[in-house]
């Protein structure tokens, strides 16, 4: 099965849920409006992931950095992802 892995720098608590551009050349910077309680940032980041890849929520794994902002994630099921450089907000 076709696979993507992300490296994502997670900003939690945010106005807005949505692609930030990128991070230090090597992340993608996603905000998410949930805070990081009981992971919730994390299943908001999956869920964002989900709707952005078109892929059922169980296609996505943070497979490194659940307590951290910095994460890998792989997205399962789809064979390309690429956020928009310039996101609009």
């Amino acid at each position: 099965m076709p696979k993507v892995i992300l490296q994502i720098r997670l900003t939690p608590g945010a106005k807005h849920t949505g692609w930030q551009g990128l991070w230090n050349g090597t992340h993608w910077k996603v905000t998410v409006h949930e805070r990081a309680i009981d992971n919730k940032a994390n299943q908001a980041l999956i869920e964002f992931l989900a709707k952005e890849a078109c892929v059922p929520k169980q296609n996505i794994t943070i497979t490194h950095g659940l307590t951290n902002r910095q994460k890998t994630v792989e997205i399962t099921g789809i064979e390309k992802l690429e956020p928009p450089l310039n996101p609009s907000k």
